[in-house]
């Protein structure tokens, strides 16, 4: 297999991301970023999580040999994201693959839902130069986080995560950044400056409100739209939020609620040109900039699509294990997939993105 690009020159994710070119259905330079699906196995049943109620493809971890054989076909890879529908810290070997993306000078990241943090693991993950962990609560108290997330851990993660900040603090470890994710629920927004006390407490200081990727249609557990904020926030769910603002801000933690996307620049705002916002994912960069791999090598357009539409056969783009990474971000799946996204007709993983889920 060949790199996709390995003579060109690095480029700045951040402004690339901003400036890319939607014009090419195959574009010339390689993404800026991969998500790495590092597993697919979960120790929890999350009621927003459609793996809880579904085998989206056999249960696997990423062998080494797919994951060495992905990473090393992009030349100047910026940002890896090491995480899909599973929990990446029951990989053995993730924090051997970090090293392995850090000795080629990409940021790596990944989110947790800190079940399994301990010492030993996280020791690992500071030796191994991991530059941001996000750790998932989704919820204020244990009562519900057992309801979101279908057991009673809550407790033990707090435990593990104020363990972990404690070490570094008291060994002097920068890295990585620890933040702290909450899902943008109906059902727990009210728990929102709770939840800031918290991490406060647990020695985060950067805590986000995520929007909610849900299914328009057959929904499963929490993931409808009735359940998400975005264009129905009452007065007194605004209030909420501006109430943990307030006290986020008053303890010296940065607070987001903007639902932004994982990778810098990819927020998806509303346009001024656009009033009624017809085509929200007309705004998406994703299929220009970013590649998805499940843990079996499936290539998907972006890690929202396993929550958009039921069905991996319904906008698999490749397959890393019989193709090359050129093949594929230029091969005829993704090129029809792009036409597409900026048609009037888009993908139906597409269709209700952007804008339309959550803040």
């Amino acid at each position: 297999m060949m790199d996709i690009a390995v003579s060109r020159p690095a480029v700045d994710p951040q402004r690339y991301f901003e400036s890319v070119e939607t014009d090419s259905d195959a574009p010339e330079r390689e993404p800026v970023c991969l998500y790495l699906e590092t597993t697919n196995r979960c120790n929890l049943l999350c009621t927003t999580c459609p793996r809880t109620y579904e085998e989206l493809e056999p249960p696997a971890d990423m062998s080494w040999e797919l994951f060495t054989s992905i990473v090393d076909q992009i030349g100047h890879l910026h940002r890896a994201v090491l995480h899909g529908v599973g929990e990446p810290m029951l990989v053995k070997s993730l924090p051997r693959m970090v090293r392995y993306l850090k000795d080629r000078g990409s940021y790596v990241l990944f989110n947790t839902n800190g079940t399994v943090l301990n010492e030993k693991n996280g020791r690992a993950l500071i030796a191994a130069g991991l530059d941001e962990l996000r750790v998932s609560f989704d919820a204020a108290n244990a009562e519900t986080y057992k309801v979101i997330r279908g057991k009673n851990y809550f407790n033990r993660i707090l435990k593990n995560v104020r363990a972990f900040r404690e070490l570094q603090e008291r060994e002097g470890h920068i890295k990585p950044a620890v933040s702290a994710w909450l899902t943008g629920l109906r059902e727990t927004v009210e728990e929102l400056p709770d939840f800031v006390r918290l991490a406060a407490e647990t020695g985060i200081k950067e805590v986000h409100l995520q929007r909610l990727v849900f299914f328009n249609d057959n929904a499963i557990g929490l993931a409808r739209p009735d359940q998400a904020l975005y264009e129905r926030l009452s007065g007194e769910e605004a209030a909420h939020i501006d109430r943990a603002t307030a006290l986020a801000k008053s303890l010296g933690i940065t607070f987001s609620a903007s639902g932004g996307a994982s990778e810098p620049g990819m927020s998806l705002k509303r346009q001024e040109n656009r009033p009624d916002n017809s085509s929200p994912w007309s705004l998406c960069r994703r299929p220009w900039t970013v590649m998805y791999f499940t843990a079996n090598g499936r290539a998907l357009p972006c890690c929202i699509a396993p929550f958009s539409q039921r069905g991996y056969e319904n906008y698999t783009l490749g397959d890393a294990t019989q193709q090359s990474l050129r093949e594929i971000w230029s091969g005829p799946a993704y090129r029809n997939f792009r036409k597409g996204l900026k048609s009037d007709n888009p993908p139906a993983a597409c269709a209700s993105c952007g804008l339309r889920w959550s803040l």
